[in-house]
């Protein structure tokens, strides 16, 4: 996602920016959309066009059309983060990542669908209805930022914005055949995001490769003083760190699956099938054990649930009837959590980051782990049976995806061919803390030799005609 050279063809940044602000309005509510920002998206274009003109430097993302999840902060915008109690919110600051996409020249076309106060890992919203996957309209689109996926997959946007506290970039991304990254915990400023679990929290891309992950990544790095926790410092080279070639030295751990993981056969088989291809472009299979999340997935849905009731516990005491039922029932359970408990979850994440590490990464740079358990559901199947019975089966659609936010390590989704279903197959790489770099550079070394990502799988979508 490179900003374009002066030998590009000269069309201006208006005339693209109307002409994706249009499709996006075309698609409608099914493109993942739920507010367009015409007037301020042709105003930042207009200032792009005036920039080339007067010959300054190219910003990173210069012109590049995005739209990001509705909870992240603009002053004086709406940002409902897909509920009732915030419906007419209007911000009073911009959030640090907004600020840096800006300086970086990229067009904020709008906000993007999401999950209620982002709890749901299957894009469910009882305000604004389930998202929609890309290639179906009768499966889940995945969430929490069930619209930074859509959007993406259907090209609407080159990327966007999504927040990951147990998989919500991660899960839209791979039920929508897109690549997500979340990087390392506290690596990106949350300034101006509104929080779910301050302690898991992380701001994440989706992008259609790899190597627009890692342009939009590289933008939104760095130290921020107005958010203590972001302990990113100096900048990061991720456009250039992903193309050295993969080598023998390149190492990649793959567990075997077996057992009682929750995996189906159409899940292993997309794992085997992508590292088989990252072995084709190089790298080094080390076979391990299977990670058992049951642990971890417990501790961060403990995390979670102390943290989100005690941020919403004055809306749950004045306006509990606003929230959908199932964040209800998730939030006030919540309330119910010891604190001692609480306290032992903090203390021991250090201790079950390292002995992860060492156990299943090795000497490996990353682990390659399913994204979700099963071929993406459809919606009507995720809301079979009571609500015990919807929990428990939301619980397995993440269990992949969660237990790594406790242990803040960074993780990425890649596409990795098709389900029996006609879905998007995905698989998952997990790396070492600080470790985007090499995370990033398997992805697009794989990217590179298959097809897996490209769009010509959605070409007879009709929101992509």
């Amino acid at each position: 996602m490179r900003a374009e050279t002066p030998s590009a063809p000269k069309q201006t940044c208006q005339s693209r920016t109307a002409a994706a602000l249009r499709e996006a309005a075309r698609a409608g509510v099914r493109g993942g959309f739920v507010r367009l920002r015409e007037e301020a998206a042709l105003t930042q274009a207009r200032a792009v066009d005036q920039q080339r003109a007067a010959g300054l430097p190219a910003g990173r993302l210069q012109g590049a059309p995005l739209a990001h999840k509705d909870m992240f902060f603009r002053t004086g915008e709406l940002s409902e983060c897909g509920s009732r109690i915030l419906a007419g919110h209007r911000a009073s600051h911009t959030a640090t990542v907004l600020q840096r996409l800006d300086a970086a020249g990229a067009i904020d076309l709008g906000a993007l669908h999401m999950a209620e106060f982002a709890m749901s890992p299957t894009g469910l919203n009882a305000h604004l209805g389930h998202g929609r996957n890309a290639w179906s309209e009768a499966h889940v689109s995945g969430g929490s930022s069930s619209g930074s996926g859509i959007a993406v997959a259907l090209g609407l946007v080159a990327g966007a914005l999504g927040s990951d506290t147990g998989g919500s970039v991660r899960l839209p991304a791979a039920a929508n055949g897109v690549t997500g990254i979340k990087p390392t915990q506290h690596a990106i400023s949350t300034h101006g995001v509104m929080p779910l679990s301050p302690s898991l929290d992380c701001v994440g891309v989706l992008a259609r490769t790899a190597q627009d992950a890692a342009s939009i990544l590289q933008a939104l790095w760095g130290a921020d003083p107005a958010d203590p926790r972001c302990l990113a410092s100096g900048p990061r080279d991720f456009e250039r760190a992903i193309e050295p070639p993969l080598t023998r030295g390149d190492i990649l751990a793959v567990p075997d699956l077996n057992g009682d993981a929750p995996a189906s056969s159409e899940v292993r088989a997309a794992v085997r099938r992508a590292a088989q291809s990252l072995a084709d472009c190089g790298a080094t299979i080390c076979k391990v054990e299977t990670p058992d999340l049951r642990e971890t997935g417990a501790l961060a849905t403990l995390m979670l649930g102390a943290e989100a009731a005690s941020i919403h516990a004055k809306w749950l005491r004045e306006r509990r009837g606003d929230y959908g039922g199932q964040v209800l029932r998730r939030l006030e359970r919540g309330l119910l959590y010891p604190a001692t408990r609480y306290v032992d979850a903090l203390r021991l994440r250090s201790r079950c980051m390292t002995r992860f590490v060492e156990r299943y990464l090795g000497n490996a740079q990353a682990l390659l782990l399913p994204a979700l358990p099963c071929a993406v559901p459809t919606i009507e199947e995720t809301l079979a049976g009571d609500a015990s019975e919807i929990e428990r089966r939301l619980g397995n659609f993440s269990y992949w995806t969660r237990g790594i936010n406790y242990l803040g390590l960074p993780a990425i989704s890649i596409p990795a061919g098709k389900s029996g279903n006609g879905m998007p197959a995905g698989v998952q790489l997990i790396g070492r803390a600080w470790g985007e770099g090499a995370l990033l550079r398997l992805a697009h070394q794989l990217q590179r030799g298959t097809d897996w990502h490209l769009p010509s799988l959605l070409s007879n979508h009709p929101a992509a005609a």
